[in-house]
This record gives C-alpha cells, sequence and structure tokens, in this order.
C-alpha cells in the first residue's frame, strides 16, 4: 500500500480526537485489562499529537505523539497503527512526521521506550537500544532507544 492511501496530519476534529485516544487505548492498552483514559497522561496538552487518516474512508487508522524532555529532546509515545494496516508505511509516515514536527520545535534528539516486539521497526528507522526498559504491565518488556534527528 503506497503512502497515497492515507494522510498524517495532527488530529482536526471532536471525532478524530476521539478516534485517536480510542486506538492508542486499545492497541495499547485494552489487551491488558487496562481501563479507559489510562492512554493518557499529563504531558498531552503539551504534546505533537499525529493521526494517519485512510482517504477513502477518513477514518483514523494510526496514532502517535511526541512530548518534549528538554528544550532538546524529544520521546515518541503512543504510536499505534490498527492492525490491517500494519506493515504498510503507516507506522513509519507517523515517526517521519513526529520526528519533522519536534525537529522544527528544536529538538535534536529523539527518545522512545519501545516495547520489545516494536524494537526492529525502530532500529529499522535510526534508533539504537540503550539501556533496558521497564517491564510494563508486568509482562511487556521494553528497551530504551534513540537517535539524533539529523
Amino acid at each position: 500500500m503506497n503512502a497515497s492511501a492515507f494522510v498524517i496530519r495532527a488530529p482536526a476534529t471532536p471525532e478524530e480526537i476521539a478516534a485517536y485516544r480510542d486506538l492508542r487505548w486499545r492497541v495499547l492498552r485494552a489487551p491488558w485489562g487496562r481501563p479507559r483514559g489510562s492512554e493518557l497522561d499529563g504531558l498531552e496538552d503539551g504534546a505533537i499529537h499525529r493521526v494517519a487518516v485512510e482517504r477513502a474512508a477518513g477514518r483514523v487508522i494510526g496514532a502517535g505523539r511526541a512530548h518534549f524532555n528538554t528544550p532538546a529532546e524529544a520521546q515518541v509515545r503512543g504510536m499505534a497503527v490498527e492492525e490491517a494496516w500494519r506493515g504498510r508505511g503507516v507506522g513509519a509516515a507517523l515517526l517521519r512526521d513526529l520526528e519533522a514536527a519536534a525537529r522544527a520545535a528544536g529538538a535534536v534528539r529523539m527518545i522512545l521506550s519501545a516495547r520489545d516486539a516494536a524494537a526492529p521497526f525502530y532500529a529499522r528507522h535510526g534508533y539504537a537500544v540503550e539501556r533496558p526498559g521497564e517491564l510494563l504491565f508486568g509482562s511487556i518488556p521494553h528497551v530504551w532507544m534513540g537517535r539524533v534527528l539529523a
């Protein structure tokens, strides 16, 4: 599937914001019994939010956000892609857009805490493992990864 099948943008309507949050919850929290709202944190308001929207149907198929830890360091969080769209460039397009937005806002470095299963995806996009991460929900191993933004 080529990138013309979807568009990456900031959530533009209340419905897109709701779909964005729902996707993050369904993919990243619900399978582990976490309640709605657990996909949100205190950094939402100041973060860079992006959705991938399917052009044909206008529905949200991917989500991601970045926030700043320092003026020079941004962190990717909440990356989620609908299962049927995985492997089709949605995650890569979201990541590139988040990196570009963070770079434009002054970031020179991007970090993230990747689930072990997602680490190869981030490695393909220039991220290197920097240290072990936490065990989320007692069962999901993570690693901290980072890269310099060119």
